[in-house]
């Protein structure tokens, strides 16, 4: 930078500021400040032309006014003025008035445009700067349209300067983030990636900003930029402190540029090149290692720069997900953490041993630590500390250590915070509802929630508690008694009343032959609280009380005298007096028969998804708790949907149809019609399933049951086939817009799948229920590709056990890489021995070629520009064909994105209509895809059209969405 001359210190600017400091009143300095406000409007007015160093004086006093908070009306000429001066001073102080006081709808963005030009191509680096900082602080969309496309060249000129690079790199990045539909990065791509090999770091620096923002949004374009980010971070990590002396900070090697390139290489998978993965996997490694070594300095700088290095890279491990060695030493050296005294290490430590919980590879690693997670939570002063200390031990539970980690957080819980209460509260319900290998462990756990935090516990939780007792008949008895000893404490929260009031409505009779607890003694302990409950309260004890009189006929006077009571009959609140009234009246003259028809016990719930498990999604948001518990794998012993792997079995000769955890599986049939239909279990039971899913929306996955091509006919109870079980082509074409739910089912074994894709690559979680009360033996499950579908797709599938216990399950998990498109489908080949008998089954996965799509946005002109492209019949298939379904739009626009392809709004002329555009991803190639769906409501038919480059991708895509609608 040129420097300043003595006679740029501008003496008149000092003397104005000195006395705007010097004024004792705001009175003061304003009239200070319109003195010479008027001084300034006289000297832009006047008939003398003022030389450079003047109008750079005055129109920094307008810059200090302005700072000030007064509005500034005039003097922007002068300024626009100063972008043509030769001098560096005056053009800065320019440029700083126009990237203050000029905004995009000024009259003058066209004189500021052109001397922007000019400064641009005028090759003096400079002013290239400061013209690049002008446009980088503005970064209006018109300067985007202006300079989007002069910006680029000059970034990859061969004779810009390294300064100008950089300042050019990071104005590119300012305007790609303001306008992205303006930057084009198709021309020079391949030119902007090689900047990572650029001799000067600054250069690379500023480079690997742009293209992590660039690579975010279109990754296919920027996939080279993998192997020359992993071979520049090689060359840091592997250098000495006095390779880099110009970007070492505090004895590291450039920091700043290595948290870069790994957040870059966070948005791909895990490199396809071996060399590449491998050179990668030693970077990492080194700087693990060199996380243990003895600190070079003891100064806070090194250590912080050494640990945004290291953070990092365990972020890369995390997200990558695929080397089990370096996972457990990420695990370890963040253990190291948890107990550093510096509390933002402790914080950061927490926060990403969350996310290695949930790798199957790791989770074990991280259970190590609980303990040292346990005394963070009771020892910890810092509340954000202990509130991921929390979520920590959410992300760790599992049915081996469920107990002892609800039990620490209800010690805790009675001394927490109140801001995190309520989240502690949800998770232990989930917690216990999920792990629970004995009910009355999580009647108790319910009970002692209420207790110590009973305004914290939602209506979701006790609604929770009272559908699993009533879904359970074993369980009746023990939460009866348990409820009523709680009632019998002098101060009793109103949600304990609640779920006594219920419990003991239904299921007071099983401890009513106890002389402790008898029906007159239940009642009067009921009515002791009667008073102090709200108006809802209230209303659910009356209606206890009413089934009391079907239950206990002994106390029907006792109950009538209150229901007749005027506190009832004429109580002020409606809803009470309406109950009063008529359950008075019911009792009074309907005979027992009739009582108990209308007063009898509640059947089982049908629900399927758990509302506790939604309340914190929203709470704590989706993302947060879908990835701690969707991809908790093996190692969290959890099935497809949330519920425990190994579900308690009735002891009964006849299989209950709750046989999973939480007994939703049940019809909605009395107690004991469900007793004689195990049919009607479902072991997959999507208690957690995320409501919000558009796809959700198209049909209920716990609902789906579906059948298979069964080689040995299965049977029911009398001998007859199961009516019950679909076609399993019916599963299969539902499961091509939806990565979860039930994918066969009949009156044996219910299988389960899970997916999620990736790129190229998927993972498939598949999951076998036994339901029946005998145990499946010689297990096998195999995964069939014909060798036209090997050679297009890699499939690689881990054993599933050989036993399968009574209503529990097993699952197997399949890793599939996409290497050409395909038409073909695997199959699933299941073989086991049950009751002496040897069954076989067969379905086709779901593992179709939509799965591998990418969505990609377009704007409605790229979008029928490419559709023009693609004219050629060879490269366009159309369907026209009835529909199925009702037309609903909601539910069109659901399974299109479910399909795979982004939904394009505001595209198509005709808004009825659909638009959608996506990338098939394969290892040999990409295959860019439009495709326009046009419903007929009228006529009740579509016309499919769907363009690819490829025939036979057009012609996939056709025949397996055309089947959706």
């Amino acid at each position: 930078m040129p420097a300043v001359s003595k006679g740029d210190g501008m003496r008149g600017l000092a003397v104005f500021i000195s006395d705007i400091r010097n004024c004792k009143s705001k009175e003061a300095e304003i009239k200070r400040i319109n003195k010479e406000l008027a001084n300034i409007r006289s000297k832009f007015k006047g008939d003398k032309a003022l030389d450079g160093y003047s109008k750079k004086k005055y129109v920094c006093k307008l810059l200090f006014i302005f700072l000030l908070g007064h509005d500034i009306d005039f003097g922007h000429m002068e300024a626009v003025n100063l972008l043509s001066s030769n001098k560096y001073t005056e053009k800065q102080i320019g440029y700083l008035f126009i990237s203050v006081l000029v905004n995009s709808n000024s009259e003058l963005i066209r004189l500021i445009n052109n001397a922007i030009k000019n400064d641009l191509s005028s090759r003096n680096p400079t002013f290239m700067g400061l013209a690049l900082h002008c446009i980088a602080n503005v970064g209006s969309r018109e300067m985007a349209e202006a300079f989007a496309g002069e910006i680029p060249r000059i970034l990859v000129a061969g004779d810009t300067m390294d300064g100008v690079k950089q300042s050019a790199a990071l104005c590119l990045l300012r305007l790609y983030r303001t306008s992205p539909d303006l930057v084009l990065t198709n021309e020079w791509t391949s030119r902007v990636v090689h900047l990572l090999n650029d001799q000067h770091l600054g250069v690379v620096t500023a480079a690997t900003s742009l293209i992590t923002s660039l690579a975010q949004k279109n990754p296919e374009e920027f996939k080279t930029s993998v192997s020359l980010a992993v071979s520049r971070l090689s060359r840091i990590v592997t250098s000495a402190a006095t390779d880099l002396q110009d970007y070492t900070y505090y004895f590291v090697p450039a920091p700043w540029l290595s948290v870069k390139l790994l957040r870059l290489l966070q948005c791909y998978p895990p490199p396809e090149d071996p060399a590449v993965r491998g050179r990668l996997t030693e970077c990492l490694e080194t700087i693990l290692n060199k996380a243990q070594e003895p600190p070079k300095s003891k100064k806070v700088q090194h250590s912080n720069a050494k640990n945004a290095v290291l953070f990092e890279a365990i972020s890369l491990i995390i997200y990558h997900d695929s080397e089990p060695n370096l996972l457990v030493r990420a695990c370890n050296q963040l253990g190291q953490f948890l107990q550093h005294r510096e509390t933002n290490l402790r914080y950061l430590a927490l926060e990403s041993m969350c996310t290695l919980a949930s790798s199957e590879f790791s989770h074990e690693a991280v259970k190590t630590h609980i303990e040292t997670v346990i005394n963070a939570l009771k020892t910890e002063r810092d509340v954000s500390v202990r509130q991921r200390a929390v979520d920590l031990l959410y992300a760790m539970c599992d049915r081996s250590n469920a107990q002892q980690i609800v039990a620490e957080m209800l010690s805790y819980l009675e001394t927490a915070d109140y801001s995190i209460r309520e989240e502690i509260v949800l998770k232990v319900a989930i917690l216990a509802e999920k792990y629970a290998v004995d009910y009355t462990w999580y009647v108790d756990t319910i009970l002692n929630l209420i207790r110590i935090a009973g305004d914290y516990v939602s209506e979701e939780v006790w609604y929770r508690v009272i559908q699993i007792v009533i879904n359970r008949d074993d369980v009746q008895g023990y939460a009866a008694k348990t409820v009523f000893e709680a009632l019998q404490a002098p101060a009793c929260h109103e949600n304990l009343v609640k779920v006594g009031g219920y419990i003991l409505g239904e299921f007071g009779n099983l401890i009513a032959g106890d002389p402790r607890s008898s029906p007159l003694i239940q009642f009067n302990l009921l009515h002791s609280k009667f008073h102090l409950c709200s108006v809802p309260t209230r209303a659910l004890l009356l209606s206890a009380y009413i089934k009391f009189i079907n239950l206990f006929p002994e106390i029907k006077p006792t109950i009538q005298d209150v229901l007749r009571s005027d506190s009832q009959l004429r109580n002020a609140d409606v809803e009470l007096q309406q109950r009063a009234v008529e359950y008075l009246r019911l009792s009074s003259i309907a005979s027992n028969d009739i009582l108990a028809t209308v007063l009898e016990e509640m059947p089982p719930f049908p629900e399927r998804e758990s509302s506790i498990l939604a309340k914190l999604k929203k709470k704590k948001g989706p993302s947060t708790v879908i990835d701690l518990e969707d991809t908790k794998k093996e190692k969290s012993n959890s099935d497809l949907n949330g519920i425990t792997e190994h579900a308690p079995v009735s002891t009964s000769s006849t299989p209950s149809p709750s046989a999973d955890l939480l007994g939703l599986g049940a019809s909605s049939g009395s107690s004991s019609t469900a007793k004689a239909a195990p049919s009607a279990g479902n072991l997959l039971v999507d208690v957690f399933a995320d409501a919000s899913l558009p796809v959700a929306a198209v049909a209920s996955e716990a609902e789906d049951h579906f059948s298979s091509d069964v080689q040995t006919p299965l049977e029911g109870a009398s001998g007859e086939p199961d009516p019950s079980v679909d076609d399993a082509e019916d599963s299969f074409h539902k499961l091509i817009c939806k990565n979860n739910g039930v994918l066969f089912e009949n009156q044996l074994l219910q299988i389960g799948v899970k997916s999620e894709f990736r790129q190229n690559l998927g993972r498939m979680f598949i999951f076998f229920g036994n339901k029946m009360s005998s145990q499946f033996q010689n297990f096998t499950s195999t995964v069939i590709c014909s060798d036209e579908l090997s050679a297009s797709l890699n499939v690689q599938s881990k054993p599933a056990e050989d036993t399968v216990d009574g209503g529990a399950q097993v699952q197997q998990v399949v890793n599939v890489e996409c290497v050409q498109e395909f038409t073909d489908h695997p199959l699933l080949n299941i073989q086991f021995r049950y009751g002496g008998a040897f069954q076989n089954v067969s379905v086709k996965l779901p593992i179709t070629l939509n799965k591998f799509f990418q969505p990609t946005e377009m704007s409605s002109q790229d979008f029928f520009q490419r559709w023009k492209q693609l004219s050629s019949p060879n490269q366009e298939v159309q369907k026209i064909f009835e529909a199925k379904n009702p037309m609903d739009t909601d539910i069109t626009k659901a399974r299109l994105i479910g399909f795979g392809p982004a939904v394009l709004d505001n595209v198509d002329p005709n808004p009825s209509n659909y638009v959608a555009a996506g990338i098939i991803q394969t290892k040999s190639r990409q295959v860019g895809c439009l495709l326009r769906l046009e419903p007929n409501e009228q006529a009740q038919m579509y016309r499919l059209t769907i363009r690819t480059s490829r025939e036979d991708v057009s012609q996939s895509l056709c025949d397996l969405l055309s089947e959706q609608f």
